[in-house]
Parts: structure tokens; C-alpha cells; sequence
């Protein structure tokens, strides 16, 4: 999951929610309140009786520009997650398909959770967790076969759960639930089948690090250059420079990683792969945009201090995962 913090600042390639609808105070966590226009004292200090001139009145301070969000614990607690899915990758698979269990299940608690509070919809929770899990261990011990059983069968135990329920509400819940099974668990199990080649901890470090060089090239870039809007509606924060930088750090970094980590792959092929990691992780943040917009929300949760909550680390990742998957078999087989 990507550990690039998630920094605010003008020009930048963060989600920048300034001009959502406010029914007083801030809406998002990490706004402040507008500070009031400076208003000039009416007589001079040192003299009580004259006026202050508009020459003598002193200047503004002016605004530094704050980050939004705490930088020091970003970087730390994604370094702690760096260390944890690197030492489960590559000591025991088994593991790392634990690590995936985990933010499954806690991504479909904050969504349904987010769902409950801002729209009355109430996706049922137990299905989903107990079906999300086993589609994960599915999808590895059964390949796409096992992957596509289970979606079924939880997107059948969502229906039939809410029956216990009165039946008002029971469209928009079970729409929302056989949705979230598909958004979180569903697409997460194609980094588990990434995981079952003979290369699949490479394979899945392939992924992981593109998507995270995507992010931190739309980042870098949008923050220095960016000036033409990419979705302004959705996310004003994003612009066509950072989608530029992401696709060229994100083909370089594809290129390398073909060529020196994955078995029989070409540096044209990273160059395909950087390319269609760039544009699916965007697609990815700007979806997850739209959800939390229309939900009201800056983010998902605040789990994670200095960048949210897991679904705010998973929101590239997701869609991505099945993008790097189909690549990687077609380039060079799926064993």
C-alpha cells in the first residue's frame, strides 16, 4: 500500500476538498477556520489623539503555509507498514496473505462503517468480513476459479443476512453490500494470486513499489509544476503535470523492476506496465474521491495516523491489482 504521505499544498497532487459545501466551521478535519481580514487600530499607539495613517499601519503577517496533516507520524507509521508487508512477503507467503486478510476486513469496516453514518445505508458487516476473508485465502489456494466462487457466495450471504431486517431500506443496503464485496475484497485478491508464482514475492514488491512510485511521481511533479486541473470537480488537488510525473516515474520504475526483478521480463514491458499502473492508480484515487465527496468526508477513518484510514492507503492499490496481475501473466506466464 503506498506509504507516501498524503501533503496538501498549492499545486500539489492531494485531494484538496476547500470548496466543499460547509454549514459552519470546517467540514474536513484538517481545515481551519478562515482567519478574519485584518483590521488597522483606528488611532497611533504613541499618540492616542492622532489617527493612524494608512502608511503607518503595519503589514499582514503573512500565512505560512501548513501541510494539513502530520508529517513525522505519516513517515513513521508508513515505514512501520513498509517493514511489516516486506518481512511477510519474503519469510512466510502465508503471512503476507494474512496482512492482506487484515486490511480487507478493517477497509470493509471503515466503508460500511462511513456508509452507516453519512447515508443510513447499512451494508451488513459479518458477511461481508467472513465472505472478504475467504475470497482472499480462495483467490491463493484456488487461483481465479476459487476467487470468483466466493464473491458469489458472499454477494449471496449479503442478500440473505439483510433478510433478517425489515425490508425497509433492503435495495440501497444489499447494493451497497454485493458493491463493497466486489471494491475491497474481490479486487484485493488478485495481489494474493500474484503471490502464488515461483516469483510471486517479486511480483508482488513489483506492484507495490509501482504504485507507490505512481503516487510520489504525481506528487513531486503536481506540487512543483502543476497548474491545468486534471478532475477539478472530484479532486481539485490533482493536475495534468502529476499525471505526467506519475506516468514517467511510474514507467521508469516498471522498466527497472522487469528487468532486474521479474523472471523472463523485458524493459519494454515495465514501460506498459509503469504506463497502465499510472493510469489505473489515478483512476483509483479519483473513485475513491468521488466516494468520500459524496459522502462528506475528508477521510475514511483515522486509523492510520498522518494518512487516514486503510482505505485511504488502498485507494490506488485496488484497482491496480488486477491491472499488474493480467500484465504480468501475459508478459511472462502465471507460474
Amino acid at each position: 500500500m503506498p506509504i507516501v504521505p498524503d501533503v496538501p499544498a498549492h499545486g500539489g497532487d492531494q485531494d484538496d476538498d476547500r470548496g466543499a459545501a460547509r454549514t459552519g466551521g470546517p467540514l474536513f478535519r484538517d481545515e481551519t477556520p478562515p482567519t478574519p481580514p485584518y483590521q488597522a487600530p483606528s488611532q497611533n499607539p504613541q499618540n492616542p489623539q492622532e489617527p493612524m495613517t494608512s502608511a503607518a499601519q503595519p503589514a499582514p503577517a503573512p500565512q505560512k503555509k501548513s501541510a494539513g496533516r502530520d508529517l513525522g507520524a505519516a513517515i513513521g507509521v508508513g515505514v512501520g507498514l513498509g517493514v511489516v508487508i516486506v518481512a511477510s512477503l519474503f519469510v512466510v507467503k502465508a503471512a503476507f496473505v494474512g496482512v492482506i486478510t487484515v486490511a480487507v476486513v478493517v477497509g470493509l469496516w471503515e466503508l460500511t462503517s462511513r456508509l452507516a453514518e453519512r447515508k443510513d445505508i447499512k451494508a451488513p458487516l459479518v458477511p461481508l468480513a467472513l465472505g472478504g476473508a475467504a475470497m482472499v485465502i480462495a483467490g491463493y489456494v484456488r487461483g481465479p476459479e476459487g476467487a470468483w466462487v466466493a464473491m458469489a457466495l458472499t454477494a449471496l450471504a449479503v442478500l440473505v443476512w439483510r433478510m433478517t431486517e425489515p425490508p425497509e431500506g433492503y435495495l440501497k443496503d444489499v447494493t451497497a453490500g454485493v458493491f463493497a464485496t466486489f471494491y475491497i475484497p474481490f479486487l484485493a485478491t488478485f495481489v494474493a494470486m500474484m503471490l502464488t508464482a515461483d516469483d510471486g514475492a517479486w511480483r508482488v514488491l513489483t506492484f507495490l513499489v509501482l504504485a507507490v512510485v505512481s503516487d510520489t511521481g504525481a506528487y513531486a511533479v503536481g506540487w512543483r509544476f502543476g497548474t491545468h486541473k486534471l478532475a477539478p470537480r472530484i479532486s481539485p488537488g490533482k493536475t495534468r503535470e502529476g499525471l505526467l510525473g506519475a506516468v514517467a516515474f511510474a514507467m521508469v520504475a516498471g522498466a527497472l523492476c522487469m528487468e532486474f526483478l521479474i523472471d523472463g521480463g523485458a524493459w519494454w514491458q515495465g514501460l506498459l506496465l509503469g504506463l497502465a499502473v499510472a493510469a489505473s492508480a489515478t483512476l483509483g484515487d479519483l473513485g475513491e474521491s468521488m466516494i468520500k465527496r459524496d459522502l462528506g468526508i475528508k477521510d475514511m477513518g483515522t486509523l492510520l495516523p498522518g494518512h487516514g484510514g486503510i482505505m485511504d492507503r488502498l485507494d490506488s492499490l485496488l484497482p491496480t491489482a488486477p491491472v499488474v496481475w493480467l500484465l504480468l501473466v501475459l508478459f511472462v506466464g502465471s507460474g
